[in-house]
């Protein structure tokens, strides 16, 4: 058993076809437009939502009086202001998260707007366990609610991260055992036909601790992670998603700056908070 801190890794994102995008704006009467948008994920938005109004040029729609040429950045900071979110939909990022507990995966595959695709322990047999200790287990939060507890005339807690690790470390290395003892019990390495194994695999992870470090990669659009990132950053979540979402949203506002420019960050017991001034796109 080994205790282990989540990671986020960045699989795929939305990239413009070139030509696609040329034969597009020749259609539309505007084969010179451009914009300055620092992202191709950026780039379509404004596209999408300069389509919803052919807002490309004055030329287009007599109804405009003017139009924001070459400023994606004030272009998505109106989008954003008059929620106009569904040109956000048009974007896609794909992540992998790993190793994060099923703690996070059954809060994660609540969010329904986005795709999954998560490691089956009906298929693989656990051997070595991993997990995540959570912070709150840890000495200075302990020290901390020990403070408050005197400050209050009550007794301390008779506990320590030490112990608390040794606690968690002792029943995952016992249901560790029980796995690899039920694997010779019933022989899954003789066995030929894959079917049984998967029979008995599945059989197994009841015998697995919710806290069991797995993984799963997640598919959503713009729209959602803004969503997900508000959620789940916030002072009430869970402090393992917490980390994991902070972990997200740095790494999508680096890539697309223009679509988190409303975003107000915050530090909340020693974690990154999100809000976003336009929560409501």
């Amino acid at each position: 058993m080994q205790f282990v801190t989540p990671k986020v890794f960045h699989l795929a994102g939305t990239q413009l076809d070139p030509v696609g995008v040329k034969d597009y704006l020749t259609e539309m009467g505007v084969p010179e437009w451009d914009t300055d948008a620092p992202s191709s994920g950026e780039a379509l938005s404004e596209i999408a939502g300069k389509s919803c109004y052919k807002s490309f040029s004055l030329d287009l729609n007599p109804n405009l009086t003017k139009v924001r040429d070459h400023d994606n950045q004030g272009y998505i900071k109106n989008i954003l202001d008059v929620k106009h979110g569904s040109v956000l939909e048009h974007v896609h990022d794909t992540y992998a998260f790993l190793p994060v507990s099923r703690v996070f995966t059954h809060e994660m595959v609540r969010h329904r707007l986005a795709n999954f695709s998560q490691e089956s322990l009906r298929f693989v047999r656990l051997t070595d366990l991993r997990a995540y200790f959570p912070t709150s287990f840890s000495q200075s939060h302990i020290d901390k609610l020990n403070a408050e507890l005197e400050k209050a005339g009550k007794p301390k807690l008779d506990t320590s991260e030490d112990k608390l690790r040794a606690r968690f470390k002792r029943v995952f290395e016992y249901l560790e055992n029980e796995q690899l003892e039920l694997a010779n019990e019933l022989n899954l390495d003789g066995l030929e036909g894959f079917n049984i194994k998967k029979k008995f695999t599945s059989a197994m992870r009841r015998l697995a601790p919710i806290g069991l470090a797995t993984a799963i990669i997640v598919t959503a659009n713009v729209r959602n992670w803004r969503f997900m990132i508000q959620q789940r950053t916030d002072a009430s979540a869970e402090e393992e998603i917490r980390i994991v979402f902070a972990k997200v949203f740095e790494d999508l506002v680096a890539r697309y700056p223009n679509f988190y420019q409303d975003a107000v960050v915050t530090t909340v017991d020693g974690l990154c908070q999100v809000k976003f001034r336009n929560e409501k796109v």
